[in-house]
């Protein structure tokens, strides 16, 4: 098949073709040729005001409860949910059932992805069951396909674990990604603990759940001289002791939610379900200290987060319903809303870039020769969020009908492609 796609510019920082308004013809999946026009007849040509082409995106953390859950997510829905945010490659979560902590596991979610629209790489548990209490096969599961190791929803609690499987991943340059919760001292909230829990009379989690996992998994890694990626990031102090620890010149990294640049804990008063996360929501003066946290450069970068719920789970009363938002379709969108100063370049790079970075995973390159793995945008689109046209099986968001700014058009990846209407 042979793709054209007329004058767009290109935002590949670091590369040749970058800030360049260029066409580019594709065939059977390869960038065949990049020049200011080209005349070629194709079977798709693509031509769109204020066109931005880029490294295909990455989401390094989202669940698509396939095998278990699949009421509430499936690959395909999953993987159409993320070509229609713009993201060409996604890590799912290990929390399946049964959880993906084997070799056979790894290549079963594996085989199923080679069919469809983006690339599916799982995220091997670290632990057993993700049980926290036994190590995984990592080793076994790496060398089936597993990009990146986590118990995902249920970060290891047991020190020696952790020891243990930031050693283990050294062999083969692996990173180990954790959600920054000590169980133990949020065992009984369930919304940040602030002025909103006590006026709405609401349990909730300290600061400290998150400083202190926050602080004892950067000793750890500074004894084993591993890699590490903290994800979820929700404090003004987690940022400053991300900042000291990569000032140390630790193999550390680290991803916020979209809409943790957005939310506060403010928004809890409607006890709307929705806004029931976790990490949970937090005060205005973490939603700032994060996004300068992006602006200077501490955040790597972006993470979804993207958990769907079934209805039954979610439309209920706000103590009893499940933790989560769905997050890959409005992802770009919410970024561009809340922070329109931050560059076109400086977006590409938290999207695209830093993630694969963080993995240790090859930057598509926007050449000719190259295999296109490319996300099509326009940074400027306002549009508004339809939650009923979402490709997600679940329709847990708190953005139907907001405004976003910033429109993923498209995604071109294994000679796949898709467009956004």
């Amino acid at each position: 098949m042979k793709i054209l796609i007329k004058k767009a510019k290109i935002v590949a920082p670091g590369q040749s073709e970058n800030g360049h308004t260029r066409s580019l013809l594709i065939e059977d999946g390869v960038i065949k040729q990049i020049a200011t026009q080209i005349n070629t007849r194709a079977d798709k040509e693509i031509a769109l005001d204020n066109l931005h082409l880029s490294p295909g995106w990455l989401d390094s953390f989202a669940h698509f409860c396939d095998p278990g859950q699949e009421h509430k997510e499936i690959l395909e829905s999953g993987a159409s949910a993320a070509a229609a945010g713009g993201f060409t490659t996604v890590f799912v979560l290990p929390n399946t059932k049964p959880a993906l902590d084997t070799r056979s596991q790894i290549a079963y979610i594996r085989s199923l992805a080679n069919d469809l629209p983006i690339n599916i790489f799982p995220i091997g548990a670290i632990s057993q069951s993700v049980k926290g209490e036994n190590l995984a096969e990592m080793f076994d599961m790496q060398e089936a396909g597993a990009k990146a190791f986590s118990d995902g929803l249920y970060p290891v609690q047991n020190p020696g674990l952790m020891l243990k499987a930031l050693e283990y991943v050294k062999a083969f340059n692996g990173t180990i990604i954790q959600i920054p919760e000590e169980l133990s001292l949020a065992k009984y909230g369930i919304v940040h603990e602030g002025m909103w829990s006590t006026k709405l009379g609401i349990s909730g989690i300290p600061d400290i759940a998150e400083i202190s996992i926050i602080k004892r998994d950067i000793d750890l890694l500074k004894y084993t001289d591993s890699r590490l990626h903290i994800t979820g990031l929700s404090l003004a102090e987690s940022v400053k002791l991300i900042q000291e620890a990569k000032a140390e010149g630790l193999n550390l990294s680290c991803s916020v939610t979209p809409y943790h640049l957005l939310l506060t804990d403010e928004y809890l008063q409607t006890f709307d379900s929705n806004y029931k996360v976790n990490p949970p929501l937090r005060a205005q003066e973490d939603v700032e200290a994060l996004r300068k946290g992006i602006q200077e450069g501490i955040i790597d970068c972006l993470a979804t987060h993207h958990l769907p719920q079934d209805k039954d789970n979610k439309d209920r009363e706000f103590e009893y319903a499940e933790d989560g938002m769905i997050g890959l379709e409005t992802a770009f969108g919410l970024l561009g809303k809340v922070m329109p100063e931050l560059a076109v370049e400086d977006k590409v790079n938290l999207l695209s870039v830093n993630p694969r970075n963080s993995f240790n995973m090859r930057i598509p390159k926007v050449e000719e020769g190259a295999a296109a793995e490319i996300t099509l945008f326009n940074p400027d689109q306002e549009w508004e969020y339809d939650l009923s046209a979402s490709k997600s099986k679940s329709r847990n968001s708190p953005f139907h009908h907001t405004i976003l700014k910033g429109k993923p058009l498209g995604t071109i990846t294994n000679n796949n492609i898709t467009l956004n209407d």
